[in-house]
């Protein structure tokens, strides 16, 4: 979501498993800052405020402010959020998940399809980067990724709904939409795999980007994708002015407790705080965070 704000997750290692795990989400409250601005100034300040996955986000904020004032959506580029999606997934693939792993990260291959990720031959790039350097890491980090309990198959990706989102943001219903959580930490790693395979062919095909919206009387939910999931955007405006806003990223529904870490991490025997500490990580890393995070696990 945004590179300020820090995740902090603590537990104590004893008896072969992690106990008391609780997570500390701290993030400014950037929200309120748009209050009393108009619509066109949130839009213009949002990938500033925003530095992770920028595209989504403005396209989050125009299409939720479109749809509170009744206006047709605002074109999107399709190209530049399929090539965000692709570098949040290639990021954690090629250099957070094999050091996770305990294997190297790949840096130099990263770092050269970033640099061309724009250029006229970006496709035809990363088609050489997910086949040549994508897919022997990721057999490798495969054969070394264990998980705690069963590999459940992984949980189909939340889809776009705003409707529900809407009614929430207006009361009249009671709970929050829910967010998918992968089945398991392997699941989790073959789904981003299966992420980057679906945006490369997507890119390639010139598949329009999914965005959704819904509103009414002042009201509005702009929702679209990211690497983490669903991102929601949701605004009141009266009289011409925002009276207040809300963002909803995926790293807010999976670390408002630590009920979707605990469940990642199983019943499976850990054999001493070290391990425990490999464990949660992998865990965080499942749930993909959009900001730093820290893990302190101590033995008890």
């Amino acid at each position: 979501m945004t590179t300020a704000g820090l995740l902090t997750v603590r537990g104590r290692f004893a008896d072969g498993a992690v106990r008391d795990l609780g997570v500390d989400l701290q993030r400014p409250t950037v929200s309120r800052l748009f209050a009393g601005q108009l619509p066109e100034a949130v839009v213009k300040t949002i990938p500033y405020l925003f530095t992770l996955c920028a595209h989504a986000q403005r396209v989050a904020a125009q299409a939720a402010l479109a749809a509170a004032q009744g206006q047709a959506r605002r074109p999107v580029d399709s190209r530049e959020l399929w090539i965000e999606v692709l570098h949040e997934n290639l990021w954690r693939l090629l250099l957070d998940w094999p050091p996770a792993l305990g294997l190297a990260a790949d840096n130099g291959a990263f770092i050269n399809w970033r640099n061309g990720r724009q250029g006229p031959a970006s496709l035809e790039a990363t088609r050489r980067l997910v086949a040549d350097t994508l897919r022997p890491l990721a057999e490798k980090c495969l054969k070394i990724l264990v998980d705690r309990g069963d590999d459940h198959p992984a949980a189909p990706p939340s889809e776009l709904d705003a409707e529900p989102w809407l009614a929430y943001w207006q009361g009249m219903a009671g709970d929050m939409p829910g967010l998918s959580r992968p089945a398991s930490i392997s699941a989790a790693y073959r789904r981003r795999l299966a992420e980057v395979d679906a945006a490369v062919a997507a890119l390639g095909a010139g598949t329009p980007f999914p965005v959704e919206a819904a509103g009414n009387e002042g009201w509005g939910v702009g929702q679209t994708l990211t690497a983490r999931g669903v991102l929601t955007h949701a605004v009141h405006v009266v009289d011409g002015k925002v009276a207040s806003f809300r963002v909803q990223a995926p790293t807010d529904s999976h670390f408002a407790n630590a009920g979707s870490l605990a469940a990642l991490l199983g019943n499976g025997r850990l054999a001493d705080v070290e391990q425990a500490r490999q464990v949660v990580n992998q865990a965080i890393l499942a749930l993909d965070p959009c900001l730093p995070y820290v893990v302190e696990v101590h033995d008890a």
